[in-house]
């Protein structure tokens, strides 16, 4: 645990995950003194990793993507041995399996995207002007564009409903943890665009390595653990333990129901559940780096992550990572292990159940009409930030942290209300 707080500072931020973090870190190069909060033993909030039995188990299947602007300029990506996911997806349809990647980036992935092989001639077209225009458009300019839901979308795009159905909605079930696609298009649009920019990684040891470089940025006593906050106080706030700290300004950077505890004011959107199972497995049962997407939806996907970073493991046994939408059902382990084996094709009998991960509200619920960015300013020396305030994503929670920064600046250049 840090050293103890302060007891003032000018600035208190509530909660250590990537919002907190980038936002004590840009108050921080302004010039302003700061505290960091956290109620956990360590920073990352949904941003974790377990190191159980030998293996690295990230809390849920979360992945990187190296196109995000608040990464590349935040982060030492060098430093977080980042390891690759093959370009595209694996998609099981039962009797057979489809590989859908990008044959600018690998000619070979060209096969199952020929007239005929998976997609008509006409959808091969529509998927070609849409990841055209989302490729090459400045992102600007799909935030702006219309609204409508990812499904609407597609349609309007001339996918047709035998591809959204085979394709679109078992993949991005996996991406906005909802299979009804009524995600914002506009999210959807700027996740295509990163998709097609970037690369989808994993850090060699684990998703935790994120906010650890964050944190290992800040200054001594500037960050304490296991320091739950009770309640906001006119001037600060009081610990859990009835310590109070005082600060002019406070900015509430946890989850969206902790920050509504703290805020009452606040408006709590829905959030989507998942449930990920990690499974040992003696020998790889796939051997490449990639996302297998289960078309029959009875899972998102599942991975053979120490294919892509085989640090994942410290005693050469594979690790498989599978996801399910919703909480844990007792008895589902049975059920997911058995798709398993239809997936891979191969006997699970024998692979051990390591843990199984349910994380509660891992994305913020983006249904259209859905603001891509929310205020942060909530009144005199309060703020909120969080992907909750944002975008479901890396970028939102980093972005949304950014701009509290910002607004906590501005208000402290404007002075103090009369």
């Amino acid at each position: 645990m840090a050293a103890a707080a302060d007891p003032h500072s000018e600035v208190i931020i509530v909660g250590a995950g990537l919002a907190g973090l980038a936002c004590a870190a840009d108050l921080l190069a302004a010039g302003l003194s700061v505290q960091v909060l956290d109620a956990s033993d360590a920073v990352g909030g949904r941003m974790r990793t377990d190191t159980e039995a030998g293996f690295h188990l990230d809390r849920g299947f979360q992945v990187l993507n190296t196109s995000y602007p608040q990464l590349r300029r935040r982060l030492d990506l060098r430093a977080l041995r980042l390891r690759r996911f093959t370009p595209g997806i694996l998609l099981d349809h039962g009797d057979r399996r489809v590989r859908l990647g990008d044959p600018t980036r690998h000619a070979g992935d060209l096969a199952d995207l020929l007239p005929g092989r998976f997609a008509a001639p006409r959808d091969l077209a529509a998927l070609a002007l849409l990841g055209g225009r989302d490729l090459l458009a400045p992102p600007a300019l799909l935030r702006r564009g219309p609204e409508t839901t990812t499904q609407a979308a597609l349609a309007a795009a001339g996918v047709s409903d035998e591809l959204v159905e085979a394709l679109f909605r078992p993949f991005l079930a996996g991406v906005f943890l909802e299979d009804a696609l009524e995600t914002s298009s506009r999210f959807f649009h700027l996740v295509l665009r990163s998709m097609l920019r970037g690369t989808t990684c994993l850090p060699a040891e684990g998703i935790r390595a994120v906010p650890d470089q964050l944190a290992a940025a800040l200054p001594p006593r500037s960050l304490r653990l296991e320091a739950p906050v009770l309640r906001l106080a006119e001037n600060g706030v009081l610990l859990r333990d009835g310590t109070e700290l005082t600060a002019e300004s406070v900015v509430v950077a946890t989850g969206a129901r902790a920050a509504a505890a703290l805020l009452p004011e606040l408006a709590v959107p829905a959030g989507r559940t998942v449930t990920t199972y990690y499974h040992a497995a003696a020998d790889s049962p796939l051997a490449e780096p990639t996302l297998l997407v289960d078309g029959s939806r009875a899972l998102l996907h599942t991975c053979v992550l120490t294919e892509v970073a085989p640090t994942y493991s410290t005693d050469g046994r594979a690790l498989v990572s599978s996801s399910v939408l919703g909480g844990d059902a007792p008895a589902q382990e049975g059920s997911v292990r058995a798709r398993l084996a239809e997936l891979y094709r191969t006997d699970t009998s024998g692979w051990e159940h390591l843990a199984t991960r349910t994380v509660t509200d891992a994305l913020p619920a983006m249904p259209a009409p859905h603001p891509l960015t929310r205020r942060t300013r909530l009144g005199h020396g309060r703020y909120v930030c969080g992907d909750h305030r944002a975008t479901g994503s890396v970028q939102g929670a980093l972005a949304s942290g950014a701009r509290a920064a910002r607004d906590v600046l501005a208000d402290r250049a404007r002075g103090p209300r009369a």
